[in-house]
């Protein structure tokens, strides 16, 4: 009877805003499970804040890895090193005017950050909630770390929410920025042949500039770039294998259960979170529509049309965004094959969305 009276008065502890993060658990979970939704992370995230938020449970063993893993910043880094191993950049290599599409479509960070700032965020706080429009999930969790926001927990769910949300979120924004003749232009593609030298040269050059011209983000620029080399180099590929697979993998889970460190209900359940969740979700429809009509722009000059629709697939949200613009294209015209101008504004995207969190953090430190 003891005992029942304990578990009753255990379950009388639990607050609303412990309930409303209970719940967030769960739908995080399914999503997961049933939608396949980004389940490497999300799952342990769910299943993270399901725990943190029980009534006289002890965190300080989530406390213990997030210290170690994100306010060091090493799991963002060591993440890093997985992605670059996963890319491939020989459609951009082939392709670099589609370096320009990865940087157009960077327009949303900038401008959720006045936004953010007009609605009342501070200058670190609004820097950390805009950065969720890098359609990044590392970039975001280092950024929000770096500047101590005290919204990284929301931070970091909007930012690979919405990046698995990316099939959905981006179409509706896409056709009603262009029309049916916009998305049916065909494009070319006569892949150019790659070196093997201009391959391991390329990770090597892009560190060297981005560290230079931001150099804030040289950190994670070269994680990703070591990673990338590590790919290329033809002579490490069984670490390169672990690094896309073993190593990625892990510290994906080590992430997500860590991250619920910062979902406790006091910290999560507040207006600010939820404003939070609308500026990602506007930074990302302001990506879109920026890659959109910076194609749109060069089409008033060029003699060979581009599809706007792969100035959509400039953002970081890697492979989802070029997948997406590619069955645009066919749903238009089953003859179109966008995939590998798609892959090089992706691919592009992902360097610019790094190098966007440098400046971004060089910007703010300045201003202060």
């Amino acid at each position: 009877m003891e005992l029942f009276y304990d578990l009753f008065g255990n379950v009388l502890n639990f607050t609303w805003q412990q309930l409303v993060m209970l719940a967030i658990g769960c739908v995080l979970i399914f999503c997961a499970v049933k939608k396949e939704m980004e389940p490497s992370l999300l799952l342990p995230m769910g299943f993270g804040a399901i725990l943190v938020n029980l009534p006289f449970v002890n965190t300080e063993a989530i406390e213990t890895l997030f210290n170690a893993g994100i306010a060091s910043e090493l799991f963002p880094l060591l993440l890093f090193i997985g992605i670059g191993a996963m890319i491939d950049f020989g459609p951009l290599l082939s392709n670099p005017k589609m370096f320009l599409f990865g940087a157009a479509a960077q327009f949303g960070i900038f401008f959720t950050l006045v936004v953010a700032v007009a609605l009342g965020f501070d200058l670190k706080d609004a820097a950390s909630t805009a950065i969720i429009a890098a359609a990044d999930g590392p970039t975001s969790i280092y950024v929000a770390n770096y500047f101590q926001s005290k919204y990284q927990g929301a931070i970091m769910v909007a930012a690979y929410s919405y990046m698995a949300l990316v099939p959905i979120i981006q179409p509706p924004i896409i056709k009603a920025i262009t029309t049916r003749k916009e998305r049916m232009i065909r494009m070319e593609y006569a892949p150019g042949k790659v070196s093997k030298t201009t391959r391991i040269l390329f990770p090597i050059f892009v560190t060297i500039i981005a560290g230079t011209v931001a150099p804030k983000s040289a950190e994670l620029i070269g994680f990703l770039m070591f990673g990338n080399l590590i790919r290329e180099c033809g002579v490490l590929d069984s670490l390169s294998q672990s690094a896309q697979h073993e190593l990625a993998n892990l510290i994906t889970l080590l992430l997500g259960i860590s991250v619920a460190f910062r979902m406790k209900a006091e910290l999560f359940v507040t207006w600010e979170t939820f404003l939070i969740l609308g500026l990602g979700l506007l930074g990302f429809v302001f990506d879109t529509v920026g890659g959109v009509f910076f194609a749109k722009f060069l089409n008033l000059f060029s003699k060979k049309k581009v599809n706007p629709m792969i100035g959509a697939a400039g953002i970081s949200a890697f492979p989802m965004a070029s997948r997406m613009v590619h069955k645009m294209g066919r749903d238009e015209d089953p003859y179109n094959f966008l995939l590998m101008h798609a892959a090089g504004a992706n691919v592009s995207g992902q360097i610019a969305s790094v190098i966007a969190g440098g400046l971004i953090i060089t910007l703010v430190e300045n201003l202060l």
